[in-house]
């Protein structure tokens, strides 16, 4: 299999012979991530109208645009649910576009986006997830109010598309789990013009709160968290719009409070070997979902490289490996 590239554009430009044997991770502090697992518990109090929660087995999807390809590479929102629900073997599977809005306009690639949006829908019935987060709005709102009927329309269709690719398991007689939605807002910008950006994105963050509750999803409203500077020469973004190393832990913080559970004060630090097994394990999927000259592997260019094709599922197995050693370490293992 050719050197598989990662675009520049979504991420730093590097080079991975991923398939000629087994890759060797070398992570330290697990003793540390496994015991700051350990240390989670569950929340004592009742869990409030309109939350969620992660339960043993659940496959779990991430959907959305920066924000959420973002989140891949980094991390923390996923290494906090998996270590927030440690006695729940959980898949997560990162499907996060720059960009991208609920019309799946960059999904698109050199089609109309309504075919990137059909394609979108595919990849999740094929990952058969119980439980799909949906976190857009950000680059809607930059319609302003004009555009905010639409979104609330087509995030509402979203919601039932969503739903509409529950599959059930071969050779099961049982009808498919309804697919749980968990409805995410943006965070606020912290731009030069952060009042007027956050103005204009405060009724889309509100629909997404009216969605949820009509749609009986489970919310995790990021745009109500406190702002401002975390701790001393620290900063929620880098740039005013995505999130830094601390603003995407501060989230993680906010999605496991979401579903009811509560983190340790040191659990950034102390799970610093959990994330990279996270991460790596996310570098192995976007390869198989979003392979480098993917146009000449499945799109109009097929008939020259198509023939490829065969070995993109060889990741299948790399990513599950992956995957198993961040469960075990969640469980406390202090072996990857």
């Amino acid at each position: 299999m050719p050197a598989v590239r990662v675009r520049s554009c979504c991420r730093p430009s590097r080079r991975a012979r991923l398939l000629s044997g087994v890759f060797i991770l070398a992570v330290t502090g697990l003793a540390a991530s496994g015991a700051a697992a350990q240390a989670v518990t569950s929340s004592t109090a009742a869990v409030p109208s309109g939350s969620w929660t992660l339960r043993d087995g659940d496959r779990v999807v991430l959907l959305g645009d920066a924000f959420v390809e973002r989140e891949g590479d980094r991390g923390f929102i996923e290494t906090a649910l998996v270590a927030a629900h440690p006695e729940a073997s959980l898949t997560v599977r990162n499907l996060g576009w720059s960009g991208d809005t609920v019309w799946a306009e960059s999904r698109g690639v050199f089609d109309q986006p309504a075919k990137g949006y059909a394609r979108m829908l595919t990849l999740v019935k094929d990952l058969a997830p119980s439980v799909v987060f949906v976190a857009y709005g950000r680059n809607e709102s930059y319609r302003g109010a004009a555009g905010l009927p639409g979104f609330r329309s087509q995030l509402e269709k979203l919601c039932a598309d969503l739903r509409s690719t529950r599959a059930a398991a071969a050779g099961s007689e049982r009808p498919p789990a309804e697919i749980r939605l968990v409805l995410v807002t943006p965070h606020r910008f912290e731009t030069a013009d952060a009042a007027a950006r956050n103005t204009a994105l405060a009724p889309y963050c509100q629909a997404i709160r009216e969605v949820a509750a009509t749609q009986r999803a489970g919310l995790v409203d990021l745009f109500t968290e406190p702002t401002g500077p975390i701790a001393a020469g620290s900063a929620r973004t880098e740039n005013g719009v995505h999130l830094s190393d601390a603003g995407y832990a501060a989230a993680a913080e906010a999605f496991v409070r979401a579903s009811g559970r509560t983190l340790p004060a040191d659990f950034a630090t102390a799970s610093a070997g959990l994330r990279k097994l996270v991460v790596e394990k996310n570098r192995l999927f976007f390869h198989r979902w979003r392979p480098a000259n993917e146009t000449y592997i499945f799109l109009f260019r097929s008939h020259e490289q198509g023939n490829n094709a065969v070995e993109i599922p060889q990741f299948d197995p790399l990513v599950a490996a992956a995957e198993e050693r961040v469960r075990a370490v969640a469980r406390g293992s202090t072996q990857p």
